[in-house]
């Protein structure tokens, strides 16, 4: 079955009427900075000091990676379970990304690892640590953040799933992080429209990042329009007035999908629940938004996916570890079991349809065909 007959689809994106509203002000040239007005917003909405909309979400990790004054040769911590963009970003200055394994439970970063790692590789060259929040599930965020004081690394959080998570009450944007990036259009969950933000706290790296996202163009308030200098490297990391119109609803309606996410979660958890060869995830964590539902399958998940595909549902995968891949598996000479959490966690996990969109009787089917397939396992 190809991908475009699938009734029901790993994601969809959602269009709203204020999604609309939006996107017709910006069309008809109204007067409305919707740049600027997604920035406020997002301020508000995160309760952080600073944001500064970008292109896309790498966009905004990479602009975090400039801000930080990554340099060749500086290494970069990141779970080995994370989307590619994220050692990219740091591979585009010649710095070096050093993966973690990740915890059993969470699929994200160990901390027990990083805190060794970190003991164990003190260093000049050592300067930040990105911490990916993987389907909205965070870390113990206070240990991490003592750990960066303790070794002097900066904290960069990958908030690409996490819109409208919370750590201890406080969004995931006003934690404690150096820097937290978000994406709109997340990987397997694209939307219509690309869009980042980067989110500080700290002003010297918020200006920093705001002077490069424009190719550090600088002008004279008092000169002409068209005079300017340039005072460093940037590039263009700008977001368009058509993507921050629509996204503005996104955010605006954020906090009602992450209701309906767990809504949708709990149905699958409560059906799942003690199914042969299927492993349902912790439910015990009441601020997990859900971007996510991710299960285990014991045996064959690829032949459990593609079954399910030949029933016209879709699913992800979250992530391929990056160990496996062609090119961090060449340039840093990693074997296939450096990271044996990660690599058995990555033949089992599937994320299965889980959108604010997705009618009760959707996952209701969702759920019978996975019940029906897990009869056949042996």
């Amino acid at each position: 079955m190809k991908k475009e007959e699938l009734t029901i689809p790993f994601h969809k994106y959602e269009s709203s009427r204020d999604a609309h509203s939006n996107v017709r002000d910006a069309l008809d040239g109204e007067e409305i900075h919707q740049v600027q007005k997604l920035e406020e917003e997002f301020r508000d909405y995160v309760g952080a000091k600073y944001t500064l909309a970008t292109s896309h979400g790498t966009s905004a990790l990479h602009l975090a990676m400039l801000a930080l004054e990554l340099k060749r040769g500086d290494k970069v911590i990141c779970s080995v379970n994370a989307h590619p963009s994220v050692p990219e970003v740091v591979r585009h200055f010649d710095a070096e990304p050093v993966f973690i394994d990740i915890a059993e439970d969470s699929y994200n970063i160990n901390l027990e690892k990083l805190e060794n790692y970190l003991e164990e590789n003190k260093s000049k060259k050592l300067k930040a640590v990105i911490l990916t929040h993987l389907g909205g599930v965070t870390v113990d965020l206070d240990r991490v953040y003592s750990m960066a004081a303790i070794y002097g690394v900066k904290i960069v959080e990958d908030a690409s799933d996490a819109l409208g998570t919370t750590y201890k009450g406080k969004e995931i944007g006003a934690t404690g992080a150096d820097i937290v990036c978000f994406n709109f259009s997340p990987h397997l969950k694209k939307n219509i429209c690309n869009g980042g933000m980067l989110v500080s706290n700290d002003e010297d790296i918020m200006q920093r990042a705001r002077l490069l996202a424009n190719h550090a163009m600088v002008r004279n308030e008092d000169a002409l329009e068209y005079i300017y200098d340039v005072t460093d490297i940037g590039n263009d990391y700008s977001l368009s007035d058509l993507n921050a119109a629509y996204i503005r609803a996104q955010v605006k309606e954020q906090d009602a999908n992450i209701v309906r996410q767990k809504e949708i979660a709990l149905m699958y958890s409560e059906a799942l629940q003690g199914v042969d060869h299927i492993t349902i995830p912790d439910m015990s964590n009441e601020e997990n938004s859900f971007s996510l539902y991710i299960i285990k399958i014991d045996k064959n998940r690829d032949s459990f996916a593609v079954a399910l595909k030949e029933e016209g549902i879709g699913t992800g995968l979250h992530y391929i570890p990056l160990h496996l891949l062609i090119y961090y598996k060449t340039k840093y000479a990693l074997r296939v079991n450096d990271f044996p959490v990660a690599l058995r966690s990555f033949q089992q996990v599937l994320s299965l349809p889980n959108y604010p969109s997705i009618r009760d009787e959707d996952v209701k089917t969702v759920i019978s065909k996975i019940k029906k397939i897990a009869k056949t396992r042996v």
